[in-house]
Order: C-alpha cells, then sequence, then structure tokens
C-alpha cells in the first residue's frame, strides 16, 4: 500500500489508541505525531537494520532512529548476542553483579579521559547527576548552560529554562544561566557577573558546527580559573564523533562527562564518567560530606549493561564511527546534488557533522519553516523514507542512500513547485508540524 494513498489507517487508530493511555501519545514528545503531518505519523511495528515497518505493513529506510540512540542499526546481530546470553542468568540482583565491574572496565578503556563512570538508565538523571556533583564539591548554587543547545534534562533546573517551564518553581529557574556556544569572553562575562556562584559550565562539546578553534581549551583554561566544573553532555557526540567522544577527538578533557544515547544501541544504558576525586564523592571511601550521586533499580540491569558492552566492541572492532561519517557524506552529497538539481539548494540545507545530520526547510525568505518541513516530511514519507533528522545509522547501504537521494529528489520538485506559488499550504495535507518546545498544546 502506498503511504500517501491510504493515509496510514491502522497508524491512525493507534495513535488514538496511544493518546488515550499515555499523556502525548508517546513516550518522548519528539515522537509525537504532532511531530508529523496530519494522518502520516506511523505507528511501528518492528525494526531491523535501517529498515522499519509500521502496523499497516509500509517499510520504511529509517533515519535519527530512536532519537540517534540506534546508530548500529535495529537488532545488531551482535548485540542482541550478548542481551541473549544474559536474559537466563539474571537481570537484578541485591547485590552488585560482576557485570557491572566488566562493563564499567569496558567504558573506562574506550573513554580514557574519564577515570570513573556510574550507570544509569536515562540521559537526564546522569546529567543532573553531574549538576548535583558540581553543586557539591564547589560549593555553589548556579548552573551555566549553552544556550545553542537544546536538551540537557527532564529535570527543573534545566526544563524551568524552557516554553515547556509549567510546575517548575520560578526560584529554581532563576539558578541556571545560559552563555553562547564558542564565546570566551562572553561565557567569562557571565563568571564575572556571578563571583563564586557558578557551580558549572554544562554543554555539548559540539553540535552543527564544529567548534571554533581553540574554544574547548579556551574553556577549559576558563572553569579552572574561576574554580568551576567542566561538564561535557555527550549524549549524541558519544561515539558519533568518536569511539571515546568529542573528548576523545578534540583533546579536551572535562571534569566530568555523560553518555547515553549509542551506548546502547537502543537498550536503556547511559552513563556519568569523570576525573576520581569527583565522582568518588558519590562513593563511601572519603572523609567528606556524601553526596547522593546516583542510585538507580534498574540502572545496572545485566543485559543492558552487557549491550553496551558489545555496542563498544563493534565499535572498536568494526570502525563505526568511520562507516557512519562514510555514509553521511554520501548522504549529505546526494541531497544537497538533488536540492540544487530541483532549484531549491538554498531552501532545503544539510547541516552537521556527516555522523549527524540534520535539515533546515527554509521558506521563500530564506527562514526557517514549519509548513516547509512538512510538506517535505510528506513527500518523504510518501516514498517511503522516515526521516525526522538525517542523522545515520551504520546498517544503512549503497541501495538505501540512493534510494533515499531519490526520494528527496522528488520531494524537492514539489518544494520548487511550493516555493514558486509562494504558498506551500496545497501540499501539506493538514494543519503543520510543530515545534516540541512550545507553552501550549
Amino acid at each position: 500500500m502506498h503511504t500517501e494513498e491510504g493515509k496510514l489507517p491502522r497508524s491512525r487508530l493507534a495513535n488514538e489508541r496511544l493518546h488515550a493511555v499515555i499523556p502525548g501519545g508517546a513516550h518522548t514528545y519528539a515522537k509525537g505525531d504532532d511531530q508529523y503531518p496530519e494522518d502520516l505519523a506511523p505507528v511501528i511495528s518492528r525494526g531491523r537494520g535501517a529498515h522499519v515497518w509500521d502496523v499497516d505493513g509500509n517499510r520504511y529506510i529509517e533515519y535519527g532512529s530512536g532519537l540517534r540512540s540506534v546508530s548500529l542499526g535495529h537488532a545488531h546481530p551482535r548485540v542482541t548476542e550478548a542481551v541473549r546470553r544474559e536474559l537466563d542468568r539474571g537481570s537484578n540482583f541485591v547485590r552488585p553483579s560482576i557485570l557491572e565491574a566488566e562493563a564499567a572496565e569496558r567504558f573506562l578503556a574506550t573513554v580514557p579521559t574519564a577515570e570513573m563512570v556510574k550507570f544509569a538508565k536515562n540521559g537526564s538523571d546522569a546529567t543532573t547527576a553531574a549538576v548535583r556533583l558540581a553543586r557539591a564539591v564547589t560549593g555553589r548554587p548556579r548552573v551555566a548552560i549553552c544556550a545553542d543547545h537544546p536538551f540537557f534534562s527532564v529535570d527543573d533546573w534545566f526544563i524551568g529554562t524552557t516554553p515547556l517551564s509549567a510546575g517548575v518553581p520560578a526560584a529554581t529557574t532563576e539558578l541556571t544561566v545560559a552563555f553562547p556556544y564558542g564565546d570566551l569572553a562572553a561565557t567569562e562575562e557571565l563568571l564575572t557577573r556571578y563571583p563564586d556562584e557558578v557551580a558549572c559550565l554544562v554543554l555539548e562539546p559540539a553540535g552543527h558546527t564544529e567548534p571554533p578553534p581553540g574554544y574547548l581549551a579556551g574553556l577549559r583554561r576558563l572553569v579552572d580559573r574561576y574554580g568551576c566544573v567542566l561538564v561535557f553532555d555527550e549524549m549524541i557526540t558519544g561515539f558519533r564523533w568518536s569511539e571515546a567522544g568529542a573528548q576523545g577527538l578534540y583533546g579536551v578533557v572535562p571534569d566530568l562527562s555523560t553518555f547515553g544515547k549509542a551506548l546502547g544501541n537502543g537498550f536503556a544504558v547511559s552513563a556519568l564518567a569523570g576525573r576520581r576525586e569527583l565522582m568518588e564523592r558519590g562513593g563511601l571511601r572519603h572523609s567528606g560530606d556524601r553526596v547522593f550521586l546516583l542510585s538507580t533499580t534498574h540502572g545496572a540491569e545485566t543485559h543492558a549493561l552487557a549491550a553496551a558492552m558489545a555496542v563498544q566492541r563493534v565499535y572498536v572492532e568494526e570502525g563505526a564511527t568511520a562507516r557512519l561519517h562514510a555514509l553521511g557524506e554520501r548522504l549529505a552529497a546526494g541531497v544537497r546534488d538533488a536540492a540544487a538539481g530541483a532549484g531549491v539548494g538554498d531552501h532545503v540545507v544539510v547541516r552537521g557533522r556527516a555522523s549527524n545530520l540534520v535539515f533546515a526547510t527554509l521558506d521563500e525568505n530564506g527562514q526557517p519553516s514549519q509548513p516547509y518541513r512538512t510538506l517535505f516530511l510528506r513527500q518523504l514519507l510518501a516514498g517511503g523514507v522516515l526521516a525526522p533528522s538525517f542523522v545515520v545509522s551504520s546498517a544503512l547501504d549503497d541501495a538505501a542512500i540512493e534510494r533515499t537521494v531519490d526520494v528527496v529528489g522528488r520531494a524537492c520538485a514539489v518544494y520548487r513547485k511550493a516555493l514558486d506559488a509562494a504558498d506551500p499550504t496545497p501540499w501539506l495535507g493538514g494543519r503543520p508540524v510543530r515545534p516540541v518546545f512550545r507553552r501550549r498544546a
């Protein structure tokens, strides 16, 4: 069945079922049906490799798998085999499993800039633990976050700074301040504006653009000078930039860093890692005040840690990061050529590191446009491409890339018609997609 013609009748019914029992109809807002064209939000039945199938039976080439977490492709055999081995051995005990030591040793061998690690289930918990630890060791209340990075945690210290701030006390939000990425002078001005108040700087070490020369090293010098803690959020950059994260690639060592997403290839595992001197404050072998760092019932489930260990072996032994970059470069070149060929090269724009590509949809005035994004997504879905971004997985092959570029070319031809009409409305098929972070539902 053609995706557009049927308008996904079973997926539409499934979306209604989801909304009836789950607030927002999904467990992550970025997966919500408001992020997709009306009546074209597929509900997934299964996935293998770089493909997923929806409940209507349609097959898609999938990008941005699991919100960037499934970087090796769905049901990767080495990962699922490692998980299966643990399932019959029990997953959670009243004392630590020996697997916890093995997983920690494996992680620290992969990310040698860290000295200790503690595992959890999601990135928010790990990043909030880093913030709590920084506040404890510095005795300072304020948290400085990078204003140019979209998400750090579901917890109040961050969510209170977004349009979705309902339920967060103003007093909490006032303790979080922001600094611009790439601007050392502005960051130093912030630190001098709040003398001896800023506990930590929290940022993604890289995003859609590469860090300016000397920037990360300059941040390292600033935090040392002003006595605060440098926290790298490596949820996305971890493994996609290098096996050792962005810190391994750029050679700048943070005090603390957080990993997740690609670490488990879809299984729930995250990590807080960092300097022993700081991390041990959350332990038992010191004489100071204890820090309640991370204590999670399910943080050390054996099958998830086995998945993480298998992922790290695949990355190191099979050169997965290099493959992600090669695939992304091929895709980016193809999309840019297709867009240029259709006369929309200035409107459908591919950005980011090759292993972490996103696209921008710009209107006739060159401004970001949700209606044009809706048009583009609708055309991609009709061609069997599920792509909220162009973030690749290593399971893609040349045929999938070629098919994607072909579908993008046809989508760009429609895009050109809408630009010529200065109105994408006839091609939307309903309401436009909406930003995740908005105040009103």
